[in-house]
């Protein structure tokens, strides 16, 4: 198994730490995801027989690190999904991103629409069949003229599929290492 950086737990919630290129939940490739390795970890913990609850509250796509909340039970699970719902969850995110930034903070808005078959999002013109405005704020934390990388902090308010690589790319500063939606980098 896999270490699991836990960083909160209690009887209805447990918060870990999701590191890059493991999967929220089960895909395709059917690597271990982050739904599993818990799941192991609370039945080893409460040495558990039979099938352990947990359900996934929000997802971080596979190469992003970051923090995750899991409810332990379906109570929990019902009550966050409500406060993600309702947009009382606040989501932030750091990113590295390529280039300078004319303005220190901003808003953007824009309408994205998946395409299911190759897994991508694009930006397109409001009123586009299926499309879903997505929206994020932005602030540059720091800027390195010598690499030329920015380090944003990004709040959203919607939670649209790759989101915020493709609002950062559509506007010409691309995370850095995205291999999906980037330019540059590896990692």
């Amino acid at each position: 198994m896999k270490e699991l950086n836990v960083i909160y737990e209690d009887n209805h919630v447990i918060v870990v730490e999701k590191m890059p290129n493991v999967p929220s939940q089960g895909d395709k490739t059917e690597d271990v995801d982050m739904l599993k390795l818990i799941k192991e970890y609370i039945k080893e913990k409460a040495n558990k027989p039979g099938e352990v609850y947990l359900a996934l509250i929000h997802r971080l796509d596979r190469p992003v690190g970051g923090v995750m909340v899991f409810a332990k039970t379906s109570k929990a699970a019902a009550r966050l999904s409500e406060q993600v719902r309702e947009r009382k969850i606040q989501k932030e995110y750091l990113v590295v991103v390529d280039g300078k930034f004319e303005n220190k903070t901003g808003t953007l808005e824009d309408y994205l629409i998946k395409n299911q078959k190759n897994n991508i999002s694009k930006v397109v013109k409001e009123g586009t069949k299926g499309a879903k405005l997505a929206k994020l704020d932005y602030e540059v934390l720091k800027y390195n003229e010598e690499i030329d990388l920015s380090v944003l902090r990004i709040l959203l308010h919607t939670g649209r599929h790759h989101q915020i690589r493709v609002q950062i790319s559509n506007i010409g500063h691309s995370i850095y290492g995205d291999q999906k939606y980037g330019s540059r980098g590896r990692r």
